[in-house]
C-alpha cells in the first residue's frame, strides 16, 4: 500500500519526463521538428493560449506559420470541402430571441433574411464522388441588415481534434498519400488510421464517421451543426453559450454502404443532382434552426468541457429550441461565380453573436481569411457578388488586386478632417460590434485543460445510442476501413483503442482482421508543463450522465412523408394501364417522383393499346438511385420482364439494399423470380392482396429502409 500511495515529487516527475523523452528521441534516424526557419519545436500539439482554457494568442508564430503554409498548399481548389453544391434561399424567424441576443435577424419575425448555402464533402477533390464516406459541410451565409453572418458547420456535431495546431496534420493524413496520390476521397488507408490511432481525442468523431451519418441519402435529408460553442450577447451585455443545429424537415436518412459504392460509379453527382432537381421541381429543401442555450453560470455544470469541439451536449440535458426555418428556393445561375467563389468564414459575425475560446475555433478564425487570399487571389474577395453584403461598406481599405469599388476622395485614413471625419466609428453603446467582456488573467501556455482529457465517454454514448442495425454498420465500416490498412501495427493499435469505447465492438472488428483486441498503449503527452506529472494528462473515460441519447440514432428520425422520394416503376408492353396510372397518381399526389423503366426507350403500349412514355431503359437505369420499386400488373408485361435479367437484378438489388418493393397482381411472379420470398412477413414487401396496397406501399416508402433484411437471408444482387 505504501508503494501505491507514494508521493510524487518534482524529481520523480522530471525523471518520468526524461525517460519518456529518451524513448522518443534516442533514435539514430530520428529528426526534430522545426519551423521553416530551423527553430526546434517542443510542442506540436497545442496552440499558445492565455491559460489552458483561454483564447489563442496572435503572437503564436509557430501556429501562424503552420496554418499559413497549409492554407496555401492548393491553388485554386479548396484544400478541404473542394467538392460542393449550393443554393439560394431565405431564413424566417419563428420567435424573437432578444432575451439572449441582440442580433437583428434573430429579432424580427417579419423579415426574410436572404441566404446562400453550400454543402460539400471534406476530403475529396472537386472531381470526386458525392457518395464517399465522409463528413459533409453545411455552411450558411446570412445576408443580414447588419452585415454578413456565416454559420460554417458540418453534418456532424463534433470534430476529430481539439486544437487547431493539429488541423494540418489531420488533413494531410486523410488526403491521398504523398508518394502515390491514392486513394481519392477515402479515409481507408494507412496514413489516416496511423494518425487516428495515435490521437484518442478523435474516437468520438470516428464513431460518427463510421456511422450512416457519413452516407446521407440527400443533402436535403441530413442535419447540420455549428460544431463549436459560440455566444449569444443581448442588449444588456449578458452572455449565453449557444450550440447551433439544423434539423431537416424531411428527416435524417442515409444510403447503405454497398449502395453508396455503386452510386459512385453510376452517378457520382448524385447529391448535386438531387439538390438541383428538387429546387427546379419546386420541392424546396427546408431545415429548422435550433439552438441549445447554456447560461454563463452553468459553464462547468457538465462532465465535459463546452470548449471541447470533440464533445456534444446531449439533447436530454439541454433541449434544442427551434427558432426559425431555412428554405432553399433558387439554384445558382453560374456554378463558378457563386458556388466556387463563395467565401465563408466563422469570423464573419454580427452584433449579438460572439466566439468562445474553443481552441479549434480560434485557429479557424485566422485560417479562413488566409485561405481566401490564396484561393481567390485577392484581399478584395468580399467584393465578388456572391460574397457582397446587402448593406453599404464604408472603410479605409483601398486598392489591391482585382479591386471593384472606385472610391472617391483623398482620405483613406482615420482620424481625418479632410474627409469630414468619415467614416465614423460606431461609438454608441450597443451600436456596432463589441466583443464580450470576458475576464482573462492567465499565464501564456501551450497546453490543454485537463477537462479535455475524456476521449471515450461520448464515443461510447454514441455507439450505445444506435440501433442494432446501426451498430452493425459501424462495425462493418471499421472492418472495411482497417482492412484496407496495410501496416499490421496500425490495425492492432486501432482495435486496441476501440476497446475503450466498447469491448464487444472491438472484438468483432478484431476478429474480421485476424487480430485480438488488447489493452491500448497510452500516448505520451509531449507538452506537459514542467511542474506537472505526465500521468495526470493521460486520456480518461468519465462516466456519462446518460446511457443512451435517442436523437443520436437515425432510427428515431421523421418517417411520415414520401415527398421527393424517387420511385421506379418497372413495365413493358402489355402493362395494366389502370394498375400503373392509379399508383402513379397516388404517389405523385403525396409528393413522390415516379419514373417508368422499360426494356427500351420511347414508348410502351398498355393493355388497352395506349402509348405510355418511358423515362429510362434498363441499359442506364439502376436501383441505387431510387428509393423504392413498384411492378404494375399485366400478364404480357410481366412475361417480358421475366425475360429481362436486368429487371430481376434491379429488384433483387433494391431488396438487398433494404428498400420498399411493391407489386400488383401478376407482378408477384417477378418478385419471386428475383429471389424475394413474398411469403415472409416483411412490411417492406407490399403485394396486392386487396384494395389497400396503395396505403401500405406509401407507408412503407415513408419508413425509408427496412434494415432488418441485412440479418436475414441474402439475395443475389
Amino acid at each position: 500500500m505504501a508503494k501505491k500511495n507514494k508521493k510524487i515529487t518534482k524529481a520523480s516527475t522530471e525523471n518520468e519526463k526524461t525517460k519518456n523523452l529518451k524513448e522518443f528521441t534516442e533514435n539514430p534516424d530520428g529528426e526534430f521538428l522545426t519551423t521553416n526557419h530551423g527553430v526546434r519545436i517542443n510542442d506540436n500539439q497545442n496552440s499558445l493560449k492565455a491559460g489552458d482554457r483561454g483564447p489563442s494568442l496572435l503572437e503564436d508564430f509557430i501556429l501562424r506559420e503552420k496554418i499559413t503554409h497549409f492554407d496555401h498548399e492548393r491553388i485554386p481548389e479548396r484544400i478541404v470541402h473542394a467538392r460542393g453544391s449550393a443554393a439560394h434561399g431565405f431564413f424566417e424567424l419563428y420567435k424573437k430571441m432578444d432575451k439572449y441576443t441582440k442580433a437583428g435577424f434573430l429579432n424580427d419575425t417579419s423579415v426574410k433574411t436572404p441566404v446562400f448555402v453550400r454543402f460539400s464533402t471534406v476530403a475529396g477533390s472537386r472531381g470526386s464522388s458525392d457518395l464517399a464516406r465522409d463528413v459533409r459541410g453545411f455552411s450558411v451565409k446570412f445576408y443580414t441588415q447588419e452585415g454578413n453572418y456565416d454559420l460554417v458547420g458540418n453534418n456532424m456535431p463534433v470534430f476529430f481534434i481539439q486544437d487547431a495546431m493539429k488541423f494540418p496534420d489531420l488533413v494531410h493524413a486523410v488526403k491521398p498519400e504523398q508518394d502515390h496520390e491514392m486513394p481519392q476521397a477515402s479515409s481507408a488507408h494507412d496514413t489516416f488510421w496511423d494518425f487516428i490511432s495515435l490521437m484518442p481525442e478523435s474516437m468520438h468523431m470516428i464513431m460518427w464517421l463510421m456511422s450512416d451519418r457519413a452516407l446521407p441519402r440527400s443533402y436535403r435529408m441530413m442535419e447540420g451543426f455549428g460544431v463549436h460553442t459560440f455566444r449569444f450577447i443581448n442588449e444588456k451585455g449578458k452572455s449565453h453559450f449557444v450550440k447551433f443545429h439544423w434539423k431537416p424537415v424531411l428527416g435524417v436518412h442515409s444510403v447503405a454502404f454497398a449502395e453508396a459504392q455503386v452510386i459512385s460509379g453510376k452517378d457520382p453527382d448524385f447529391h448535386r443532382r438531387d439538390l438541383w432537381e428538387a429546387i427546379e421541381s419546386g420541392n424546396f429543401p427546408e431545415y429548422e434552426l435550433g439552438v441549445q442555450l447554456i447560461e454563463e453560470k452553468d459553464e462547468f455544470k457538465f462532465p465535459f468541457d463546452l470548449l471541447d469541439p470533440t464533445k456534444l451536449i446531449p439533447e436530454e440535458l439541454v433541449p434544442v429550441q427551434i427558432i426559425g426555418k431555412l428554405t432553399l428556393n433558387r439554384n445558382p445561375d453560374n456554378f463558378f461565380a457563386e458556388t466556387e467563389q463563395v467565401a465563408f468564414h466563422p469570423g464573419h459575425l454580427v452584433p449579438g453573436i460572439d466566439f468562445s475560446n474553443d481552441p479549434l475555433l480560434q485557429g479557424r478564425l485566422f485560417s479562413y481569411t488566409d485561405t481566401q487570399l490564396s484561393r481567390l487571389g485577392s484581399p478584395n474577395f468580399h467584393e465578388i457578388p456572391i460574397n457582397r453584403p446587402i448593406v453599404d461598406i464604408h472603410n479605409n481599405q483601398r486598392d489591391g488586386h482585382m479591386r471593384h469599388t472606385i472610391n472617391k476622395g483623398k482620405t483613406n485614413y482615420e482620424p481625418n478632417t479632410l474627409g469630414g471625419g468619415c467614416p465614423f466609428q460606431a461609438l454608441m453603446k450597443n451600436f456596432g460590434f463589441t466583443s464580450f467582456l470576458e475576464r482573462i488573467d492567465s499565464k501564456k501556455i501551450r497546453n490543454r485543460s485537463k477537462s479535455f482529457l475524456d476521449h471515450f465517454s461520448q464515443a461510447t454514448l454514441f455507439f450505445n445510442s444506435q440501433s442494432e442495425e446501426e451498430k452493425l454498420h459501424i462495425i462493418n465500416a471499421l472492418r472495411f476501413e482497417l482492412g484496407k490498412v496495410q501496416t499490421p501495427e496500425i490495425r492492432q493499435r486501432m482495435v486496441n483503442l476501440l476497446t475503450q469505447i466498447d469491448k464487444q465492438m472491438a472484438n468483432r472488428v478484431a476478429e474480421a482482421l485476424g487480430l485480438i483486441a488488447g489493452t491500448p498503449e497510452q500516448p505520451i503527452n509531449h507538452s506537459v508543463p514542467a511542474d506537472e506529472n505526465p500521468k495526470d494528462y493521460q486520456p480518461v473515460k468519465i462516466k456519462s450522465l446518460l446511457e443512451r441519447s435517442e436523437p443520436l440514432s437515425m432510427k428515431n428520425t421523421i418517417k411520415d412523408s414520401i415527398a421527393t422520394r424517387r420511385i421506379a416503376f418497372l413495365a413493358a408492353d402489355g402493362v395494366d394501364e389502370a394498375s400503373l396510372k392509379n399508383m402513379k397518381k397516388l404517389l405523385e399526389e403525396k409528393g413522390a417522383m415516379v419514373k417508368i423503366i422499360a426494356p427500351k426507350l420511347g414508348f410502351i403500349k398498355s393493355s388497352k393499346g395506349n402509348k405510355i412514355p418511358v423515362d429510362e431503359s434498363f441499359l442506364i437505369a439502376c436501383s441505387v438511385v431510387y428509393d423504392a420499386v413498384f411492378v404494375p400488373g399485366g400478364p404480357k408485361s410481366i412475361e417480358a420482364l421475366l425475360a429481362e435479367s436486368d429487371a430481376q437484378h434491379f429488384i433483387s438489388e433494391a431488396y438487398r439494399h433494404c428498400k420498399p418493393v411493391g407489386s400488383a397482381t401478376e407482378g408477384v411472379m417477378l418478385l419471386t423470380a428475383s429471389f424475394i420470398d413474398v411469403g415472409l412477413k416483411d412490411e417492406g414487401v407490399v403485394i396486392e392482396k386487396n384494395a389497400s396496397i396503395d396505403k401500405a406501399f406509401i407507408k412503407a416508402i415513408a419508413q425509408h429502409r427496412f434494415w432488418h433484411r441485412e440479418n436475414a437471408r441474402k439475395v443475389p444482387a
